[in-house]
């Protein structure tokens, strides 16, 4: 599903005559102007997964927060956003599909590494209160299992049942059978990609910044099943910036690479940003080579 079609960004002659025309004599910064008025920017045209690829500085994280103001969707996180920032977005330009209304738009969101950062801050609170909450089922587990408990009546059902729940366990199995599964078996980046299962939902236009941030290259392959299944099956529409290789390896998706001039669209195996990789790897062949054949 295509929900955001087109955005067009200010080109340089209008970022120029707005500045001009400006009257104010103090403000604390021309941000976002200026990031992009060295190069001729293109309108963007978008399919169901669209990704901005390019090297720190290109403007990738603002190119998703401008069009996330825009279209006015959920931004909970904190960004760079000074006090030109409005006018900068009501130069923008952009088409949308009459799906994006309603339920769509509300659902919609951009997903950045702050959110990811709050969402693991969550999960280590839940954390500490089920340690809590597990010293005291110890407690009752050695109460219920060692007491000289008698019954006498319906009143006193509840504390028979765990007398003969811990009679018929382990300790370890008696917490579990009563406590939550302890989400700190989960490392980090297994918590930031819950993370964006958790909040990605069908039909919605998505907009994530980064989101390889956290994950393994294990964990990155699985995002990028889930990502795809989400465009492909799910109707969401997903438009990410990133450096992963392993997310710019997705399947159909338009990439812009933002550090030619003018951003253009390029396949995976053209990105320069994928090429070090391949370099890289193929620069230590022999001792992959090495490794797979054992030792000797």
């Amino acid at each position: 599903m295509i929900y955001l079609k087109k955005f067009r960004l200010p080109s340089p002659l209008q970022e120029e005559l707005f500045l001009n025309d400006i009257r104010r004599t103090c403000y604390t910064g021309a941000y976002p102007f200026g990031i992009f008025m060295e190069r001729e920017v293109p309108g963007f045209t978008f399919e169901p997964i669209t990704i901005f690829c390019g090297g720190n500085g290109s403007g990738k994280s603002t190119i998703l927060n401008v069009i996330a103001a825009a279209l006015q969707i959920g931004h909970e996180a904190p960004f760079n956003r000074s006090a030109m920032f409005d006018d900068y977005v009501k130069l923008c330009d952009y088409e949308v599909s009459h799906h994006f209304a309603g339920e769509c738009r509300e659902k919609s969101r951009i997903i950045a590494s702050d959110n990811v950062f709050d969402y693991l801050l969550n999960v280590r609170c839940l954390n500490d209160g089920i340690d809590n909450q597990r010293e005291k089922l110890f407690e009752e587990y050695l109460d219920a299992k060692y007491s000289k408990f008698q019954f006498r009546g319906m009143g006193d059902y509840e504390d028979l049942r765990k007398v003969v729940q811990a009679r018929r366990s382990t300790q370890s199995q008696y917490v579990r059978n009563r406590l939550m599964s302890n989400v700190r078996e989960r490392s980090n980046g297994e918590s930031a990609l819950s993370c964006f299962v958790n909040t990605i939902e069908e039909n919605a236009l998505y907009l994530l910044d980064e989101p390889e941030n956290s994950l393994s290259p294990e964990k990155q392959l699985e995002l990028l099943s889930f990502l795809c299944d989400s465009a492909r099956f799910y109707h969401c529409q997903i438009v990410l910036s990133t450096h992963s290789p392993f997310l710019l390896s997705a399947p159909g998706a338009k990439i812009y690479d933002l550090d030619s001039n003018p951003p253009r669209v390029r396949r995976f195996a053209e990105l320069e940003n994928v090429r070090v990789y391949y370099d890289f790897f193929k620069k230590h062949e022999d001792a992959f080579e090495a490794a797979r054949d054992g030792p000797g």
